[in-house]
């Protein structure tokens, strides 16, 4: 071993996007902090580098743009996002108009992007060193020894084939599935929810927008591309994304549950295209005429983890991937990020004693799993209702409007580390969960019956939906009164649940009334 023992006050193990967010916010709140960051490949990664979570959501974008300041960077390197789309029964027909849509006509308030991951993660390595903080590379971590009683950390590993050991008040396990300290400390911990994936890139655009000739169809959204939207093509347990990135390219990936969908049936890239030919035939034909820009090709196998602890009085902590993962349906991932990182970053950089560090510890802990145990409620057992318009939609609106209401309006009102507020609000929180939960079994009700309407190309706008658009907009207005936004927002899911509930259960020419909420989503069922 090399006779080196450096020390610092905080080392990540992780140098992508959890681990290089984390150093930049840590500087930002204590730039005299000493961070090393411990990146086990080189930089730069490859441009398109080949990591799950290109989508950003509200979270994840404001986390970046603002809480972070790299607005400015992402709007001159990345793509903006023309949200989340979804076409139903798009693999019986050869023209796309003839599906059924849901989406927006036009960009919600609230700001997203297309990430890619390869030069995001290029350009935060640059930012990270330009502010003074060691970034090594090509660094393997090998085993910690874990201080008590505020003791540091010793942690060893091998940089550029040397082996070498630096000592740490906290150590950080931003390692993806790499899970450094989830193994190290023996933190792995199952989840039941069993889906796969695999995907790709291309080195060439693909364009949904050339789909159809239809005017009319085309139209629909204003003069705005739906190729810069996050294409889902759903059906019976799956669905496959189309995102587009800078320079050109395009990520494909399908995410199916295995019950319906064995992984055998595309677990290369060969299979797969041959999976697209039976279930998305319009897709196969562009995948086949661009195999020549074929990139890469990867799959995950029952990719959703959780972890038994992720933060700890003794100074350790768990973020990203390394921590816990749900699913890529709604994009989460930069948003766990997000909630996690600023968690962290307040335990290492607020003045606090040891017992208000345990305090805050264990609200965190509790907080960011029950976030964790929401999120998973929206997937476990809902695949089997992808290919039901009446059920996606619905249930669509209902995840947004929770997701703007509670989570998202946490994180842009800054409460989120306020255990005070947490606390005061705390009891109408547990409600609003319960609904959410009652609403989700509901879903699993109907998604069980794997409802399969055939399409009739009709539009569900969600620009249409006032609750929808309201609720996004509102995350951009200037803080008031919390407890009375929250209050509001509580009350709002009260009512929309009851609308939702009865609009999921009604069936033929049943003529929904306009409402306040909904705006003439009903009617468009018809």
């Amino acid at each position: 071993m090399t006779d080196t023992h450096s020390s610092c006050d905080v080392a990540i193990v992780g140098g992508g996007l959890a681990g290089l967010t984390l150093a930049l916010q840590l500087h930002q709140a204590d730039p005299d902090l000493d961070i090393v960051v411990l990146e086990r490949n080189t930089f730069p990664p490859p441009p398109a580098a080949h990591k799950v979570g290109e989508s950003v959501v509200e979270i994840g974008a404001h986390y970046l743009s603002d809480t972070l300041g790299l607005k400015a960077l992402l709007d001159a390197t990345q793509l903006r996002k023309f949200g989340l789309r979804f076409f139903f029964d798009s693999g019986n027909h050869s023209d796309l108009a003839e599906a059924d849509e849901l989406g927006a006509s036009s960009f919600l308030p609230v700001m997203s992007y297309q990430l890619d991951r390869g030069r995001l993660e290029a350009d935060l390595a640059g930012l990270v060193q330009q502010r003074g903080i060691q970034v090594q590379q090509g660094c393997l971590a090998k085993k910690v020894t874990i201080g008590n009683n505020n003791t540091v950390h010793e942690l060893r590993f091998t940089c550029m084939g040397q082996e070498q050991k630096i000592n740490c008040r906290w150590v950080i396990d931003a390692a993806a599935r790499f899970g450094f300290l989830k193994r190290s400390l023996g933190l792995s911990q199952p989840v039941e929810h069993n889906i796969n994936s695999a995907w790709f890139r291309l080195d060439t655009p693909v364009s949904v927008d050339d789909w159809s000739n239809s005017v009319s169809w085309k139209q629909r959204c204003n003069g705005l591309q739906r190729q810069f939207s996050t294409n889902h093509l759903v059906g019976t347990g799956y669905w496959v994304w189309i995102i587009p990135l800078v320079g050109g390219r395009t990520s494909i990936g399908l995410v199916a549950d295995p019950e319906i969908h064995p992984f055998s049936s595309f677990s290369s890239f060969d299979r797969l295209n041959g999976w697209f030919a039976q279930h998305q035939p319009q897709l196969a034909g562009v995948v086949s005429d661009a195999r020549d820009s074929l990139m890469d090709f990867r799959f995950l196998k029952h990719f959703s983890h959780d972890c038994k602890q992720l933060w700890s009085n003794d100074q350790w902590a768990l973020t990203g991937e390394a921590g816990v993962f749900a699913d890529p349906y709604y994009s989460p991932g930069t948003d766990f990020i997000a909630i996690s990182n600023t968690f962290i970053s307040d335990l290492i950089t607020r003045k606090q004693s040891d017992m208000q560090r345990q305090l805050h510890t264990a609200v965190y802990e509790k907080m960011y799993k029950s976030f964790f145990g929401s999120t998973m409620s929206l997937y476990l057992k809902q695949y089997p209702g992808f290919g039901d318009s009446r059920l996606t939609v619905v249930k669509s609106t209902w995840d947004y409007c929770y997701y703007w209401s509670v989570l998202a309006w946490m994180y842009f009102r800054n409460v989120i580390t306020d255990i005070g507020f947490i606390r005061s609000i705390e009891p109408r929180l547990a409600e609003i969960r319960a609904l959410n939960d009652s609403l989700q079994a509901e879903f699993r009700l109907r998604a069980a019956e794997k409802h399969c309407t055939p399409a009739r190309g009709r539009f569900f706008d969600q620009v249409e939906i006032p609750v929808m658009k309201n609720l996004n907009g509102a995350l951009l207005e200037p803080t008031g009164n919390l407890l009375l936004e929250f209050t509001q927002n509580c009350k709002q899911l009260e009512a929309l649940a009851s609308l939702l509930l009865n609009l999921l259960k009604q069936q033929g020419n049943f003529r929904h009334p306009r409402c306040s909420l909904l705006g003439d989503l009903g009617l468009r069922f018809d």
